[in-house]
C-alpha cells in the first residue's frame, strides 16, 4: 500500500480525528493540536513515496506525529525558562502511599483493580477523553514527561536533555504523574473512589 496505494485526499476523513485527539492529549492546546496534524499531514503528503506499507497507513502517521510534538516541546523548552529544580523534588507524601517494604498501602491511596481488561480500556473513546481530561489538570513539565516517556517511549536520557532536568527530577515527575493520572481516572471515568 505505499505511496501509490494512499489516497491523501481521504487522510483528514479518514485519520484527521484520531490525529487530533493523539495531538491534543500531548499538547493540551486545541489550535497547537490542530496545527501539528497540519504539519504532520504536510508531512506525509511530501514523504508519501516513501512509505513501504510495512505498517499501517495511520501508525506511520502517528510515527511522524509523534516527531512533530518532540520538536514542538523542544522549541516551547527553548522559549521558556525552566522550572526551579527545588519543585521537583520528592515530597513526604509521596511516601505516604507505600509500606515500609515498598508495597502499597492498603487504604484509600492503593490503586484499585479497574474493572476492564486494559486493551478494553483503552480502545474506549471515553476513556481517552477523560485521560486528556486529566492530563490538562497536570502542571505542564509534568504532563510533557509523561506523555514524552509513557505515550512517545522515548529514552529517559532523551527526555532529561531535552527539558534540561536530572534523572532523578525525571523519576520524580513521573511517579507524581502517575499518581496524579491515576486517581483522576479513578475518579472522573472509573467512578469508584470520590476526588481526594
Amino acid at each position: 500500500m505505499g505511496g501509490a496505494g494512499s489516497d491523501p485526499e481521504k487522510w483528514v476523513e479518514e485519520h484527521g480525528d484520531y490525529l487530533f485527539r493523539c495531538a491534543l492529549l500531548r499538547v493540551r492546546d486545541r489550535v497547537i493540536a490542530e496545527d501539528l496534524v497540519q504539519e504532520t499531514l504536510l508531512a506525509a503528503l511530501q514523504a508519501r513515496e516513501r512509505f513501504s506499507g510495512q505498517s499501517s497507513e495511520r501508525s506511520w502517521m502517528v510515527g511522524i506525529l509523534k516527531h512533530k510534538i518532540v520538536d514542538r516541546f523542544r522549541k516551547d523548552i527553548r522559549e521558556h525558562p525552566a522550572e526551579d529544580p527545588e519543585d521537583l523534588r520528592e515530597s513526604s507524601e509521596d511516601d505516604d502511599a507505600f509500606d515500609k517494604d515498598g508495597h502499597w498501602k492498603l487504604d484509600r491511596t492503593a490503586p484499585m483493580d479497574w474493572p476492564d481488561h486494559p486493551g478494553a480500556v483503552l480502545e474506549r473513546k471515553e476513556f481517552w477523553e477523560s485521560l486528556n481530561r486529566c492530563l490538562r489538570k497536570l502542571p505542564p513539565k509534568m504532563a510533557q514527561v509523561f506523555t514524552l516517556r509513557e505515550m512517545d517511549e522515548l529514552e529517559s536520557d532523551a527526555i532529561c536533555t531535552m527539558l534540561h532536568i536530572s534523572a532523578s527530577n525525571l523519576c520524580v515527575l513521573i511517579h507524581r504523574a502517575r499518581k496524579q493520572l491515576r486517581q483522576c481516572l479513578e475518579v472522573n471515568f472509573f467512578g469508584h473512589r470520590e476526588a481526594p
